[in-house]
């Protein structure tokens, strides 16, 4: 499978699908969730929290494994919108076949992930 992730305004080719990961703003601890683009949508396939808490009960069927909590969410959305708060003090690490880079950050407009329209990156 093979597609484009938009991240703001830069096109990023996607293979094998994209992990976004963060530390949640109230608990101080670990989030990583796997996604894959289809049909131009975004398909959450895992998501892993270390720990629960505040906002952050892990789902449905969650085992844990090496100390996180792992479940398949199943969830599908066009598109997700990233709030650059700047409160986590680290924004979100995506990673996609070409490698990571921190997105996020500093405090700002939301961050809009979405499939690139046909024609952008290849598509």
């Amino acid at each position: 499978m093979s597609g484009c992730l938009m991240a703001g305004a830069i096109a990023l080719a996607v293979s094998q699908g994209f992990t976004l990961g963060w530390t949640h703003s109230v608990e101080r601890v670990g989030w990583v969730e796997e996604w894959q683009i289809d049909d131009g949508r975004l398909h959450l396939t895992q998501a892993a929290v270390r720990g629960s808490g505040a906002g952050m009960e892990p789902g449905e069927g969650a085992v844990l494994k090496d100390g996180w909590w792992v479940w398949s969410p199943g969830i599908s959305v066009p598109s997700l919108s990233l709030a650059a708060s700047g409160a986590t003090g680290q924004g979100w690490r995506l990673c996609t076949d070409s490698g990571c880079r921190i997105i996020g950050a500093e405090p700002g407009a939301p961050l809009l992930l979405t499939p690139c329209a046909k024609g952008v990156a290849g598509e």
